[in-house]
């Protein structure tokens, strides 16, 4: 089955980078070092500790625990790596050049590898929901200690998982340890072939996090400057399709709440448009910060 899924990696490696190309179009910052997307440009380190963390929620939650390794490790240099052009200006705005920040390889082999020779990792932790075939296995091939934190998968994505079970099975087996978000979490794991000795519970990485006094402060100037006494609701980092149920919502809540103000934010900047135009649709009085 890997040699069938290399195979698929490779077909569609035309498809991924037209696609990423289009997305550049719109939105320049698709196109910023594009190189890595494909196994080029990344930085060459003589050794590393590795995190990968997707977009911006998974480079929040993280914070943490690049925190810890700065401290602990000062001596050694911290990846991180994302996929989204948003995630990588997170890492900027947190981390600065406390950091190396690179762009995650697409899956074909021989970007993954030329990703693991350049930065020579000793260690690798995947945020919370990726399962990467080639990935994993280059961390197995290497005997680089891998760690999934904050484990989750939902039980939407599990009879998906299990069409490519032998895959799978084969991908949880390099010695992974899965420290999962809860025990239902695990149990998914679990029925996908982690080993039961590998796999643990911590919690959610995201309420480890603790601000600093001083952004307390200036979340409090901001919430009084702009909202004053009023009440306040968030949904933030929504995704296609949740937004209407967050506008259902708020509707029952402005029955009993007349002056209830929803801040509604979409996960991805390029939805900003079209979920603002649903706003007006559903006839809510909206503002664009």
């Amino acid at each position: 089955m890997r040699l069938l899924y290399n195979l698929l990696t490779y077909l569609l490696l035309i498809p991924f980078a037209f696609y990423w190309l289009i997305r550049g179009v719109a939105d320049k910052t698709y196109l910023d070092r594009l190189p890595q997307r494909f196994g080029f440009g990344f930085p060459r380190l003589d050794s590393c500790i590795w995190v990968h963390a997707v977009s911006v929620g998974e480079v929040q939650a993280s914070a943490p625990l690049i925190n810890a390794l700065l401290a602990r490790y000062p001596s050694e240099q911290i990846v991180i790596t994302t996929v989204t052009p948003t995630g990588a200006e997170r890492v900027r705005t947190l981390f600065g050049d406390r950091v190396k920040h690179s762009f995650i390889p697409f899956e074909f082999p021989n970007a993954t590898r030329s990703f693991y020779d350049a930065i020579n990792p000793r260690a690798a932790m995947i945020m919370e929901t990726e399962i990467w075939p080639n990935l994993y296995r280059g961390c197995g091939m290497r005997k680089i200690p891998l760690i999934l934190v904050s484990a989750r998968i939902s039980p939407r994505s599990v009879p998906g998982y299990r069409k490519l079970l032998p895959l799978i099975r084969e991908t949880l087996s390099h010695g992974i340890i899965i420290a999962s978000q809860s025990q239902d979490d695990a149990d998914r794991f679990l029925s996908l072939g982690a080993a039961k000795e590998r796999t643990c519970v911590m919690g959610n990485i995201k309420f480890d996090y603790e601000p600093d006094a001083e952004i307390l402060e200036q979340g409090r100037a901001l919430r009084e400057a702009l909202f004053g006494e009023r009440p306040v609701w968030i949904a933030a980092s929504t995704h296609e399709g949740e937004e209407q149920l967050v506008l259902d919502v708020h509707e029952t809540l402005r029955s009993r709440h007349e002056d209830l103000l929803l801040v509604l934010v979409p996960r991805h900047p390029e939805r900003f448009a079209a979920v603002r135009e649903l706003v007006r649709k559903r006839g809510f009085e909206h503002k664009r910060f």
